[in-house]
């Protein structure tokens, strides 16, 4: 089936974000650029990981010298403010991809929707058929300026339990460590 990719390149906006309260919150990427927005949803592990990643990718491109990448995001890139609404996911995401353009000097992350049997294609494929695709293409600038925003989304949760590090609900939560005693 034909799929259909969301391409922003670049995007004036690319955010991870959140709608929800601490503890049953719904995680998004948000692309917004020519007068449209694009928001897929996914898992707070994934958007822990893709930060991580594109951390190190960056990291990478700048320990070999191969392109212009910051230490630290500039400040005046800092992206605070909440995702834009309304939040109308296109898709959940199953799988992502990340790269370096050496030579146009950019990030790119596609994310794709899950894939069924033939529909599954690699990321950063130009397949015409498959799962469709959110694909954003970022100066080194705009992805350390990501990375940090997602960082600080994910951090934004419940509070871990001192004992055993799980998440804590306002009503506490049943621990481990306290041989399943409510904390």
């Amino acid at each position: 089936m034909p799929r259909q990719v969301f391409l922003f390149d670049p995007p004036e906006r690319f955010v991870a974000g959140t709608v929800g309260q601490p503890g049953d919150r719904t995680f998004y990427l948000q692309a917004s650029g020519g007068g449209r927005t694009v928001s897929v949803a996914l898992e707070k592990v994934q958007v822990s990981v893709l930060a991580e990643r594109l951390e190190e990718l960056l990291e990478e491109v700048r320990r070999r010298g191969v392109g212009d990448v910051p230490v630290v995001a500039p400040r005046e890139l800092e992206d605070t403010a909440p995702l834009d609404a309304p939040v109308e996911e296109e898709f959940r995401v199953g799988s992502m991809g990340l790269a370096w353009d050496g030579e146009d000097e950019v990030v790119v992350i596609e994310a794709l929707a899950p894939g069924e049997g033939e529909d599954e294609v690699e990321p950063l494929s130009e397949a015409e058929d498959g799962p469709d695709a959110l694909r954003v293409r970022l100066t080194a600038d705009a992805a350390r300026a990501f990375v940090v925003r997602a960082q600080r989304v994910v951090a934004a949760g419940r509070p871990p339990c001192p004992l055993c590090a799980l998440p804590l609900d306002p009503e506490g939560h049943v621990c481990p460590r306290q041989n399943g005693h409510r904390r």
